[in-house]
């Protein structure tokens, strides 16, 4: 009896336990995804993506070598003991001239500088270059945030097509019945149902690759701002004419001449290689002054012990001494030195001419695009709406028998077509508009401060 009696106390409580579970998986199951927005997106992928990590690393890998240059204009101290142990004892003359063992220990201070500068030209260059990786930072930033932009957007692109493709699913299914009815009735020919089934097995599998399109555009975004589970983003409302006109801070109304002047003063990319130019010149500074001589200073304090100890042996001593170096012959280093860095500077120069030249053309591209997008965006808007007028004009002659079957499938492919290629554009102006602050240089101060984050 006992034995029944645990064993219906252990049914008891499995069953409990099992109940638990089944309610904490409901609850689970029951939670809805998490909605994310554009400005979600950004601080994500800013807080949390590998890239943008490592790009980071560089700023940090350019403050030590800063850190580096400067240490060259510091004084080195050092300390030092050393213990000796000899085989034997020596004496001669009464004195202690080898002993048994011997310790001797002290520190010494150390300073050299060039007397052409070459440590102050290379801890200019070394800031520089650490500046430099900051901007270059912040430009990877910016296209990295403009690519998570076109995958959130892609996202409710692929969104917006799996809707259209259901709701033409759903006209097609009301289509088929009614054509159904009326065959029932003699009014259409079999064929009209026919070409409905046809055409309704031809949206269903091309909702199944929309939909496949859109897992895939989800699983990218979430990649790109390294997120996991389930989630939904949130739509991007609409845009006004007067916003797209003001998207580039102090070119209103947009041009191409303003937003080109911008780029030339906000983009990161032309800054950093001004100050590659700079780097490179304070780097053939250094050079040359390589072949001026160099000027040292060091002062040690050394102790020494003996055992047994000697009248002889000198105990504690202080002294200082200034060396002056000059560089005679190095079997050509300094000339190969100063070459290489001449060879640099002009290698940044031209680097910066060219760096030039692509904003401007980024800048055209960018601007012309957005024209196009804003153009087609408002052709698109109304062939919507006309196509959606047409087709329900078509269902109704249908259903009185004024229109075939033929009219009412092409008037379901047009407005599936024209609804399609709404969703493409009005996603591809958002995209524009972002490239449009990008190619000027102020795409990373448009998101909200919440969203960017700053190098510390």
């Amino acid at each position: 009896m006992i034995n029944v009696r645990y064993l219906a106390i252990a049914s008891v409580i499995c069953f409990f336990i099992s109940f638990l579970i089944v309610i904490a998986y409901s609850f689970a199951a029951a939670e809805p995804p998490r909605e994310y927005t554009l400005d979600d997106a950004y601080r994500l992928a800013l807080a949390q993506a590998e890239r943008i990590r490592i790009v980071e690393q560089d700023v940090a890998i350019a403050d030590r070598g800063r850190d580096k240059a400067l240490s060259a204009l510091l004084p080195r101290l050092t300390a030092f003991y050393g213990y000796t142990r000899f085989s034997d004892q020596q004496t001669g003359g009464g004195f202690v001239i080898q002993p048994d063992s011997a310790q001797n220990w002290g520190g010494r201070a150390d300073y050299s500088l060039s007397l052409g500068g070459k440590e102050f030209f290379a801890l200019k260059s070394a800031s520089l270059a650490a500046d430099r990786s900051k901007f270059t930072y912040d430009a990877f930033r910016e296209a990295y945030l403009l690519g998570t932009a076109a995958a959130y957007y892609d996202v409710l692109q692929a969104k917006r097509q799996t809707e259209i493709a259901r709701a033409s699913i759903e006209r097609l299914t009301k289509y088929r019945d009614a054509a159904k009815t009326r065959l029932r009735i003699g009014e259409v020919t079999k064929t009209a149902v026919l070409r409905a089934e046809a055409e309704l097995s031809g949206a269903q599998s091309d909702l199944i690759r929309l939909d496949n399109l859109e897992k895939y555009a989800k699983a990218f975004l979430a990649r790109t701002i390294s997120i996991e589970g389930d989630f939904t983003v949130q739509d991007a409302a609409d845009i006004d004419e007067e916003s797209a006109g003001r998207i580039v801070l102090g070119c209103a109304p947009l041009t191409l001449q303003c937003a080109a002047e911008r780029a030339y003063v906000e983009r990161a990319e032309v800054k950093a290689a001004e100050l590659l130019i700079g780097s490179a010149q304070s780097q053939v500074s250094a050079a040359r002054a390589a072949f001026f001589p160099s000027l040292g200073l060091s002062g040690v304090y050394s102790r020494s012990n003996q055992s047994p100890s000697s009248i002889l042996a000198v105990k504690e001593s202080i002294y200082g001494a200034l060396t002056l170096t000059f560089p005679l012959f190095e079997g050509g280093l300094r000339v190969a030195e100063a070459r290489e860095a001449s060879s640099k500077l002009r290698q940044a120069e031209l680097t910066f001419s060219d760096t030039k030249r692509d904003i401007a053309l980024d800048v055209e591209q960018s601007y012309l695009q957005l024209m196009t997008a804003r153009g087609v965006l408002h052709s698109l808007a109304d062939q919507v709406s006309f196509a959606r007028d047409n087709y329900t004009a078509v269902s109704r002659q249908f259903d009185y028998g004024l229109a075939t079957s033929l009219d009412v499938l092409d008037a379901n492919n047009l407005l599936v077509s024209a609804e399609r290629q709404y969703a493409t554009a009005k996603y591809a102006y958002h995209i524009s508009l972002l490239r449009m602050q990008r190619s000027a240089g102020l795409f990373l101060k448009s998101i909200p401060a919440s969203a960017s984050g700053k190098v510390e």
